[in-house]
């Protein structure tokens, strides 16, 4: 042993002794002082670089068990960072997961406060609700659909939390609840297991309009990840990854098709869904 010791340069040591500490799930006290912000509608810091998916993940939990008792149990999940570009943007290769509360979830035609969060913007999404558990076994496009009940118009409402500027990646994303914040939705369309549908899925068109007329957004269904049903197998996998088993009812939110735009007072937003039923679907919400 001291021969390995004096092999050690006192270079080293001062190299060793001023090296940072490596990132890990942050402290209770540090999700409180988190949550309390979000509950204040207030900007939070950020828990800084070097935090990892896996430690966002850890932190996201702590937070979400600080939520329950005042926006109820866990209703769903949703996918977050569901494009490439957006995905290199905040240094992750893959999506992110984040976690839905009851009261979090609103009724077509909601009106919400413009300010409903420290950073509130919204954007056009897509839910899909699971019909069973065998959705985990499930392979390939048509296999998938059997397992879920119906596909839902939808409206996020996502609050990014952070103080403008504030540091932003994958780690800190995951550990704001990927920005869960609200989300409005739709009448629901059932699904049905067929070709057919999941290609409809696939290449409908998804606008996003205000109550003026402006079109803010059009995308196409394979905006998510190529395809809506390529971020649900995400989802269920990454969710068996953590030991976490979907069951009848849940939720699962799929990603953007629309840029986040800040809402404004006094506006009406719609996202209009083209070629996914007979005839277009529809979600609206209010901001006052």
């Amino acid at each position: 042993m001291p021969r390995l010791a004096a092999a050690v340069s006192p270079f080293a040591v001062l190299v060793l002794l001023a090296a940072p500490a490596l990132a890990a799930c942050p402290s209770d006290d540090a999700v409180a002082a988190l949550a309390a912000k979000v509950a204040a509608r207030q900007p939070a810091e950020s828990y800084g670089p070097g935090l990892s998916v896996a430690d966002g993940l850890c932190a996201q939990q702590k937070l979400v068990e600080r939520l329950k008792p005042s926006l109820g149990n866990v209703v769903g999940y949703k996918a977050g960072l569901t494009n490439e570009a957006v995905q290199k943007r905040f240094g992750v290769p893959h999506p992110v997961r984040g976690t839905l509360l009851a009261k979090m979830i609103l009724t077509d035609g909601a009106t919400v406060d413009a300010a409903f969060g420290a950073a509130p913007l919204f954007e056009s999404d897509l839910i899909v609700t699971v019909k069973d558990a065998g959705i985990h076994d499930a392979k390939g496009h048509v296999e998938m659909l059997k397992h879920l009940d119906a596909v839902v118009p939808f409206l996020e409402l996502p609050d990014l939390v952070l103080q403008k500027g504030a540091h932003m990646d994958g780690g800190v994303l995951t550990a704001i609840n990927v920005g869960a914040r609200l989300g409005v939705t739709g009448a629901p369309v059932p699904v049905a297991a067929t070709q057919d549908f999941a290609d409809r899925l696939a290449k409908m068109t998804v606008v996003l309009v205000d109550d003026t007329g402006r079109e803010i957004a059009r995308s196409p269904g394979t905006a998510i990840l190529g395809h809506p049903l390529d971020a649900v197998a995400w989802l269920v996998a990454d969710l068996g990854r953590a030991g976490i088993t979907l069951k009848k009812g849940d939720m699962l939110s799929l990603g953007s098709f629309s840029p986040l735009s800040p809402p404004a007072a006094g506006r009406t937003v719609t996202a209009r869904y083209e070629g996914l039923a007979d005839r277009p679907v529809e979600v609206k919400a209010t901001f006052r």
